[in-house]
Order: C-alpha cells, then sequence, then structure tokens
C-alpha cells in the first residue's frame, strides 16, 4: 500500500516537474507539506539546504530523501527515480530526432525561438538565487568574486566553489546552536557507501573489460560531474558547457545552446541535459545503437551518485545541520553560485544574440568576445518577448516556450 502511495505521488511530481529547480521544489513543497503530511516545514528546509551542500541536482535529491524519510532505500529509490525517469525518457526521444533531423531550417528555427526564452529562463534563475543567497556584503563579494574567477579568467568551477567553501567556512559561520546531534554509525555510512560505489562502478569495468575507450571516456566524464558539481543544477550547466564544448569538443557551441533549451522543456532534473550530450556524442561516434549506450551509461554514472549522497547522508542532517562552519560553507557556495549562473547567462546570451563569437586572450584573461555585425535582431525580439511574458506578465513556463518557438518558426516563413 506504502509503495503504491509513494508511486502515485511521485510519479505525478516526476511528471510536472518543468521549470527547472525553483519551480521543482515548490511543487513538491505543495505535495509533500501542504497537500501531505509526509514532511513538515523544518524537516523540508533542513533537507533542502542539505541538498544545496551537496554536489548535483539539488531538486531531485530532496525527492530521494523525501522518499527515503516515507519508505527507506525502497521509498528513496521510487522517490529519485521516478523523479528522474519521464523526463529521461522524452530526452531520448529528442535526442534521436534531433540527431535525424536537427539540420533541417524549420527545426533550427524553431529552436531559435527555445534558445532565446531560456536566456531569460536562466536570467530569472539568477534573480531568484540571488535573492535567497546575498544576504550580506560578505556573499555579494564572494558571488561577484566567482564571476570574474569564470568569466574573465576562465579558472575550474571546482576551484572556484572549494574556495568559496574555505571562504563560508571561516568567515560566516554565525552563532553556535545550541542544539546537539550524535553522529549517526560510521560503519553503517561507510557500508552504504561502498555498495553504492561498487553499482557506480560496475558499468565502467564491465565497458575496460571490453575496451570500450568512448564510453569509458563518456562515463569517466560524467562520474566526475557528478562528484565536483556543487551549487545545484545551473552550477553543473556552466561547468558541463565549457567541458563538452571547449576540452572534449564532443557537441559544437550551437548544439549545446540547442541541448540546454531542450532540457528546459522536459519535465525532471535539468541535468538530463547530461543524457542528451551524451547521446549526441555516441551518435556522432557510431550511430543509434552507441547514442542509446552513452545516454543510459550517462544516466547511471549522473544520477547513481545522487542517491549514495542522500542514502548515506541523511541520517547525518541534523547532526551536519548543528555544524556551524558547515553551515558557513553552503552560505558561501550558494552565493559563489550567484556567480556562476551569472556567467552561464552571459555565456548564453552572447552565443544565442550574435552568429560569431570569438575567444580573446590577454595573459591570464581569457574572455568570449561577440562581433557585434553578426547581431540576430530577431534572437533579441524573441528574448524580449519572453522576458515580458515570464518576468512581467508571468505566465507558465512550457505556454511562453511554446509561443517563442513558434514566433521563430514564422520568422522563417517570413
Amino acid at each position: 500500500m506504502l509503495k503504491h502511495e509513494l508511486i502515485r505521488v511521485f510519479g505525478r511530481i516526476g511528471l510536472l516537474s518543468f521549470g527547472g529547480p525553483a519551480a521543482q521544489i515548490a511543487l513538491m513543497h505543495k505535495e509533500l507539506v501542504e497537500d501531505r503530511p509526509w514532511l513538515s516545514e523544518a524537516e523540508f528546509l533542513k533537507a533542502l539546504s542539505f541538498c544545496m551542500l551537496l554536489p548535483g541536482p539539488e531538486a531531485m535529491q530532496l525527492a530521494t530523501y523525501a522518499g527515503w524519510k516515507r519508505g527507506g532505500v525502497v521509498g528513496g529509490l521510487i522517490g529519485g527515480g521516478l523523479f528522474v525517469i519521464p523526463g529521461a525518457l522524452v530526452i531520448m526521444g529528442l535526442a534521436l530526432a534531433y540527431g535525424a533531423y536537427g539540420n533541417l531550417p524549420w527545426v533550427q528555427a524553431l529552436f531559435l525561438g527555445v534558445k532565446a526564452c531560456v536566456v531569460v529562463i536562466v536570467i530569472q534563475a539568477l534573480l531568484k538565487v540571488a535573492k535567497r543567497a546575498i544576504i550580506g556584503p560578505v556573499q555579494g563579494l564572494i558571488a561577484l568574486g566567482a564571476f570574474i574567477a569564470l568569466f574573465l579568467f576562465a579558472l575550474p568551477f571546482p576551484l572556484v566553489v572549494l574556495c568559496a567553501g574555505v571562504i563560508g567556512a571561516i568567515t560566516l559561520t554565525g552563532a553556535k546552536t545550541a542544539q546537539k546531534n550524535v553522529l549517526p554509525s560510521l560503519k553503517q555510512t561507510l557500508k552504504t557507501i561502498a555498495i553504492g560505489t561498487l553499482l557506480w562502478a560496475a558499468p565502467l569495468v564491465i565497458l575496460a573489460a571490453f575496451n570500450q575507450s568512448f564510453l569509458i571516456e563518456i562515463g569517466f566524464f560524467f562520474s566526475k560531474l557528478a562528484v565536483v558539481t556543487f551549487g545545484g543544477a545551473y552550477a553543473v550547466l556552466a561547468y558541463m558547457t565549457q567541458e563538452v564544448v571547449v576540452s572534449y569538443q564532443w557537441l559544437s557551441t550551437a548544439q549545446m545552446m540547442d541541448a540546454l533549451g531542450l532540457a528546459e522543456t522536459t519535465p525532471g532534473p535539468l541535468i538530463l541535459v547530461t543524457q542528451f550530450v551524451g547521446m549526441i556524442a555516441g551518435m556522432a561516434q557510431g550511430g543509434i545503437g552507441l547514442a542509446l549506450l552513452a545516454g543510459m551509461l550517462t544516466l547511471w554514472v549522473t544520477f547513481v551518485p545522487c542517491f549514495i549522497w542522500i542514502f548515506a547522508g541523511a541520517p547525518m542532517i541534523d547532526w551536519l545541520d548543528s555544524r556551524p562552519r558547515l553551515r558557513g560553507a553552503l552560505s558561501a557556495i550558494t552565493a559563489a553560485v550567484v556567480g556562476v549562473i551569472a556567467n552561464l547567462s552571459l555565456w548564453f546570451a552572447i552565443h544565442v544574440f550574435f552568429e560569431t563569437v570569438s575567444t580573446l586572450r590577454w595573459g591570464a584573461i581569457t574572455v568570449v568576445s561577440p562581433e557585434f555585425g553578426t547581431l540576430q535582431p530577431m534572437a533579441v525580439f524573441l528574448a524580449l518577448l519572453a522576458a515580458l511574458l515570464l518576468l512581467r506578465r508571468n505566465w507558465p513556463l512550457p505556454l511562453v516556450l511554446a509561443i517563442t518557438a513558434f514566433a521563430g518558426l514564422v520568422t522563417l516563413a517570413n
């Protein structure tokens, strides 16, 4: 009976979880706190803070925690799994269709409208995160420093987050809590981590035995992504975009922007874009069969760690909440994410609004520079339309995406 209820509730959340982390967290709050007494307000907020401290998608991890809290490990698998599976099936179909038809003019016209809308979506996310994270001058300086480090100096994302966490642990400790919480069993925690790690690594071991070098490279990259990308979904996207386009060159800049646009149109966590990237890279290497294998491998190595973090760490939430230095590190990391999203939004806008973009280097400084003569007025118009509908009129995201995509298609006819 409990399993059926978990499947029903989390299946509904998985199917309706459009709009990115903010909208998904709001949906879970309504379903799990307001509509049914599965979590108290304090439990929900404490779990959300914990999930934001973890690498990977905080909304998916929150769903996993809520399922674990209600039904143990099985409940956590149901909660996290159903948050991912509907969107993963949609992304699989979209990636195959994109590989076959993505270069057609009318498809590119549709994507122009979607990408213009995504520019506004990322700015909207920036405003929401900044409102929550910038609560003092230290957080503001951390956010500015993160933006400068990424946009001007192209420093590695993990290094930026690590520095922010250290600064926060030193400067943002706040008052000590009088609450005393006992650290859960270390033996049980290590056992959970060991079992999870073996499951996580199993596909890579099998691929190594068959000398599948491309899939091993895919698996190792997205495994690393799952470990180092602190700060939520948009932080993941920022780091992945840099690595996939520049370092590995699996996708072009235009393909990566199309991938980000598609991720915004589907239910589930935004980092399902990793599945899309894996599939497109696989299709370029070996056709549909390799694309499907790369997509499944990407899903496995991206999301299995999320279950490990929750199953190992959820019993520690109360204890971690009583550690002021950890709370300070979390506050600083959240502030740094504001700079990360600002960098992503500027990078994305430049590539959407201008046809030609180059990279300029002066010593340690590395910046993207648009060729202003290649400005696309229609992309700017579509972004302004999306801004009006989303930010001023508060229209639903799926409707605005449909309107801008259709408007992009109309431009082709004219």
